[in-house]
């Protein structure tokens, strides 16, 4: 055992002097501090850029060059074959811009952004909260409510093309129930045709919504609503004071999905009303008119110019949402400036 008032060997400049009982240790200057090889850095840059190469290469040929190739084939008048030589410059853009049949397809994409806003998010959250309580088969239900959503759009849209039809399902079930003010045709009618196409979409995507309520809900302390229910709260209050507003970065995330699917919603359009979205039933979007007046009318390039168009949209929109709305959520997961919290 060594006695107490034997020498220390101490290899680094460091003071072990007391001051009242306790031990204060000096680190050496930072000029004596051992550096970090700078193999060990060249080597850690080179494995992230290996592993992250494959992504970066997938990301940038099948999403950032067709965006520049279709800005680039916007300035020609191009029927998909050969290299573009007819520049024409800026016409493609000016007749998207000043045409009424790209207006109203438009219109029709916001309609369906606030509708879908209005419809699915109340019901998504009612079936959550439902769901989050305990009750037998609640694993069967969760399935039951998400099995739309994985259906693929084309098994959807052709079911329900022939279901709602004009001599469909749904109108002959009417008629023998003798219902015949639901005996209409659910998919021509331009007076119909859009809530038509609300249903189709609740009904689709509906179980997305309510799974992402439901993850909400269940990252909830529970000792909250156990200590709203001592204070006196009722079910209605605890919800209204406490779930919703816990809730609210999910309701946020889930909005802006919503709303960037909604413009650029196709598949289920062109699968059910095909070439009559935007004449008999007026249920075109900015993606079908892109399909119409660029693929099948033989102009890829002012199709192009149209996805140019569709894209400036939804990235104005997704920026200004990530500015005013998602940002409360951001600044409270993010540092700034590099100060640590103390």
């Amino acid at each position: 055992m060594r006695e107490n008032n034997a020498p220390v060997a101490v290899s680094s400049p460091v003071d072990l002097s007391t001051d009242g009982g306790s031990a204060r240790v000096a680190l050496p200057p930072s000029g004596l501090a051992r550096r970090r090889p700078r193999g060990a850095g060249v080597a850690a840059r080179l494995e992230i850029a290996a592993l992250s190469a494959p992504a970066v290469i997938v990301f940038v040929t099948f999403v950032i060059l067709p965006v520049f190739l279709a800005a680039y084939y916007g300035f020609f008048r191009w029927k998909g074959f050969g290299k573009p030589t007819n520049f024409i410059g800026l016409h493609n853009y000016k007749v998207i811009l000043t045409d009424p049949d790209f207006h109203q397809a438009l219109t029709h994409n916001i309609e369906i952004v606030v509708l879908s806003l209005a419809i699915q998010g109340p019901i998504a959250i009612a079936f959550a909260l439902l769901l989050n309580q305990k009750m037998r088969g609640q694993s069967i239900i969760r399935v039951l409510i998400f099995v739309p959503y994985v259906i693929s759009e084309a098994v959807a849209g052709i079911g329900w093309s022939l279901l709602l039809g004009g001599q469909g399902a749904f109108d002959a079930l009417m008629r023998d129930w003798h219902l015949n003010f639901l005996d209409r045709d659910w998919l021509a009618n331009p007076n119909v045709a859009l809530w038509t196409l609300m249903i189709i979409l609740t009904w689709k995507y509906i179980g997305y919504a309510t799974i992402l309520m439901l993850a909400g809900l269940q990252g909830i302390p529970e000792e909250l609503n156990e200590a709203a229910s001592i204070d006196g709260a009722s079910y209605w209050q605890t919800q209204r004071r406490i779930t919703l507003p816990l809730l609210g970065p999910t309701i946020r995330i889930w909005a802006f999905l919503s709303i960037i699917g909604a413009l650029q919603l196709f598949d289920i359009v062109y699968i059910i009303w095909g070439q009559y979205v935007a004449g008999v039933a007026k249920v075109s979007t900015m993606a079908t008119y892109m399909n119409t007046n660029g693929r099948s009318s033989g102009n890829f390039g002012y199709g192009s110019a149209v996805a140019v168009v569709m894209f400036l949209i939804s990235l104005f929109i997704a920026l200004l949402y990530q500015r005013f709305v998602l940002r409360r959520d951001t600044d409270g997961a993010l540092t700034g400036g590099g100060r640590r919290t103390r």
